[in-house]
């Protein structure tokens, strides 16, 4: 693996692969000092386009903990406002030495672009309305710490799937992994088209509720919106909300999750997200475990860290 534009690349094995080494960063991350020099040496380059809080802090936190060097873009204080293009500005970045870009667009494709213009490493950090491979990541290892297996369960993602990246990559993640997704939306917020997800779609939260192991809500991405794609949000927190009645009527094994940030009072209630049942601040601190563990399979010797233990495999890293 050299680049990781999409959580496909991997399949059932590279996705099963990519936890087993997730576990002995969780490892690293426990310690007192949570830090090692696996990619002493090494420079990370955080190129985002759009705003970030969770992913790209994140990719950051994990970069420095493996004891690489970082280097953060930001657009409102770069030569984009004058009008620099895209491949003029990664081409900038790469001339002065680097070994792994995270990049994150409003434009679907664009890391796939950024590849065939560098040599370095390049991670899909969210790429327009398309995917989030690392998401998709860190919500089958959370799950599976808590459930053993995604193998039988049935998740249903609710909300904004149209103009999610989340639901794409984790549609893709969950059913390689042997996972039945059920789909909660208003038909306006699914895509245009489902041939070829192999999904099943459900009307309204209520349907599903009594029959899902995980329940993972997306937030409306009003900043993607065109045209007016629901009635009120008053209407649609009726339907598709995790209200604080709805939540009591979860199994007491159900997982409640949500890729962050939340519109509390909108898709979740306050009472749904500070519930036990509740991974939503399990899936942020997991998520630099598992970038931890992409950064390394791309730039360290990550086939020889499978299957080791972490004493042996990190501590002459």
């Amino acid at each position: 693996m050299t680049n990781l534009p999409s959580i496909a690349d991997l399949g059932a094995d590279g996705i099963e692969e990519m936890m087993r080494l997730t576990d002995k960063f969780v490892e690293v991350s426990g310690r007192a000092i949570p830090k090692v020099p696996a990619l002493r040496g090494k420079t990370v380059v955080s190129l985002f386009y759009e705003d970030s809080t969770r992913t790209r802090l994140s990719f950051e936190t994990a970069a420095k903990r493996l004891s690489a060097d970082t280097m953060t873009f930001s657009v409102s204080a770069s030569s984009v406002n004058k009008g620099e293009s895209l491949r003029d500005t990664v081409q900038t970045i790469a001339a002065m030495g680097i070994d792994a870009v995270v990049v994150r667009h409003k434009s679907s494709g664009v890391p796939w672009r950024v590849a065939e213009w560098l040599g370095a490493c390049v991670i899909n950090g969210g790429d327009g309305w398309h995917e989030h491979p690392t998401q998709a990541l860190l919500d089958c290892y959370t799950i599976t710490r808590r459930r053993g297996t995604l193998s039988g369960l049935r998740i249903a993602i609710v909300g904004d799937v149209k103009h999610s990246r989340v639901a794409r990559s984790d549609v893709l993640a969950f059913t390689a992994l042997g996972a039945d997704v059920v789909l909660v939306a208003p038909r306006t917020l699914l895509p245009p088209s489902l041939e070829g997800w192999p999904v099943t779609v459900a009307d309204r939260i209520d349907d599903v509720i009594g029959s899902v192991d995980v329940i993972y809500l997306l937030r409306l991405q009003r900043e993607r919106m065109t045209e007016a794609l629901i009635p009120t949000l008053r209407e649609y927190r009726n339907r598709f909300g995790l209200t604080a009645s709805r939540v009591q009527r979860l199994a007491p094994d159900v997982l409640v999750m949500h890729p962050g940030p939340m519109n509390r009072g909108v898709e979740i209630d306050a009472e749904a997200a500070e519930d036990s049942r509740s991974v939503i601040t399990a899936q942020v601190a997991n998520g630099v475990a598992v970038r931890m563990a992409v950064l390394y399979r791309l730039l360290g010797s990550g086939a020889d860290l499978v299957g080791a233990r972490p004493e042996e495999a990190l501590a002459g890293a």
